[in-house]
């Protein structure tokens, strides 16, 4: 988890994209595991509203987001786990970090995620991510809106530029420290890989 010093200067689209989303909250389209058929795949499809879009983008600090869609199904694999794939389709509006001129982008993505009942058991005292980053640990919910949200929120532009601007690298850094430049900066949006799918609030 980054220390508020590692994000202070940093837009509010790269903060959100350290911060882990609320893994507490699960969104009404989450589905119960055990209420999950074991023969067949359970198809979804979301396409927000208006509304939903526009709390979406606010959350994520985007300038407008005019499209979003998120299709796939969840599968069984084996007797405890389970496979989400899923196509997002979104077209997002972000400020130019230069000029603050309107940057429009569109996303295309296709993901997979596998939920394990039983993952690896961490050895010694450090705790291991598994290095395949589709894997996650399997909850009581499977909760595709909110990886509709992780996955928007990963593959949004870090640093949006019109197509004009230039500008030399930009620094981040405290009195007295040394400067962070854009290139130092970019390995911090890989921790966005680490969110999890929401879990029981009852946990």
């Amino acid at each position: 988890m980054p220390s508020n010093s590692d994000i202070e200067g940093m837009s509010a689209d790269q903060e959100n994209k350290l911060r882990p989303m609320n893994t507490n909250k699960i969104s009404p389209h989450a589905y119960r595991v055990a209420d999950l058929p074991t023969k067949k795949q359970t198809r979804f499809s979301f396409r927000p509203d208006g509304n939903e879009r526009a709390s979406i983008a606010k959350t994520m600090g985007l300038k407008s987001l005019k499209k979003l869609s998120f299709e796939g199904e969840i599968s069984p694999r084996g007797r405890k786990d389970w496979r989400l794939t899923a196509k997002l389709g979104a077209s997002i509006t972000q400020n130019c970090v230069v000029t603050l001129d309107p940057v429009n982008t569109r996303i295309d993505a296709h993901i997979t995620r596998d939920f394990q009942k039983e993952l690896a058991e961490p050895v010694g005292d450090e705790f291991e991510m598994p290095e395949d980053e589709t894997i996650e640990e399997l909850g009581e919910y499977i909760d595709p809106y909110s990886i509709m949200q992780e996955v928007l929120a990963i593959e949004m532009p870090d640093y949006p530029r019109a197509t004009n601007a230039s500008v030399e690298d930009s620094v981040f850094t405290e009195p007295g420290k040394d400067a962070m430049t854009d290139d130092d900066a970019k390995p911090f949006a890989a921790l966005a890989g680490l969110m999890k799918t929401s879990e029981n609030p009852e946990k």
